[in-house]
């Protein structure tokens, strides 16, 4: 009885499908999340430069 029990949870176990969608979800996430960091860093490095020579051509000191 009990080894039948077992079994019946492994199968419900087995056909849940929620856990799956939650845990792509998070791999997308995460996914996404490392390519913004990727190319925003090297952005921010570019608008960086270009601020500094539009301060410079407005009479300022660049940072």
């Amino acid at each position: 009885m009990f080894l039948t029990y077992l079994i019946l949870r492994l199968r419900i176990f087995l056909g849940d499908t929620k856990g799956a969608s939650a845990i792509e979800y998070a791999i997308i996430a995460s996914m996404v999340s490392l390519v913004v960091i990727l190319f925003i860093g090297p952005l921010g490095d570019q608008m960086k430069v270009v601020l500094n020579k539009v301060l410079v051509a407005l009479g300022g000191t660049a940072l």
